[in-house]
């Protein structure tokens, strides 16, 4: 069951989304070790709200659609403003008002990301069979394999991100790196608002 679960997450984790793209470009302007705090509050987040829907509170956002649709909405606008962030900054290492990415911004963004609701409501949907919804055991399973293979993504990204931060480090580069990850996830906010 690992394995498989394994496989289905692995195109959804790797691919570039709202927390992929924030955390190659902190990885970016902050080094990876500046992106540990967000990632600690990213992941923390994620077991415990995936924990959460596994025991059923998704039955609960499901009877109220306006919470889904205002998570959609406040979603899209914090993902901009992390996009109008990075624009806004100068260089990875001169006059920057962050030297690290913050915890509160990682459990923001698990938050108020409505691709992650989505994900987590496929994984239970898909391996966790209505006789087994009371299996406490199973829910922690897949709630922590989910979480685990997201930080491992997530690693991945924020070292390349990192990476590119070292290859593209004159003020000039590292504008247009800056700029290059704002219009992506100015790109994720929109596809998140219109979805």
């Amino acid at each position: 069951m690992i394995l498989a679960l394994l496989m289905f997450l692995f195109p959804l984790a790797y691919s570039p989304g709202p927390g992929n793209l924030y955390f190659a470009a902190a990885g970016a302007r902050f080094g990876a070790s500046g992106t540990l705090a967000a990632s600690a509050g990213y992941h923390l987040a994620t077991w415990g709200i995936t924990l959460m829907i596994g025991f059923g509170s998704l039955t609960i956002i499901a009877q109220a659609p306006a919470v889904f649709g205002t998570l959609k909405l406040l979603g899209g606008l914090y993902i901009l403003w992390i996009a109008w962030r990075f624009l806004q900054a100068s260089h990875t290492g001169v006059t920057i008002a962050a030297s690290s990415a913050r915890f509160s911004d990682g459990v923001m963004l698990l938050i108020l990301n409505p691709k992650a609701y989505v994900i987590i409501a496929l994984i239970f949907t898909q391996f966790l069979p209505p006789s087994d919804r009371e299996n406490a055991g199973l829910v922690i399973l897949i709630t922590t394999v989910f979480t685990l293979n997201n930080l491992l993504a997530f690693t991945v990204w924020t070292l390349v991100g990192d990476r590119l931060g070292t290859v593209f480090s004159s003020l000039g580069q590292a504008r247009l790196l800056n700029k290059g990850f704002a219009l992506m996830l100015f790109g994720v906010a929109v596809w998140i608002l219109l979805a």
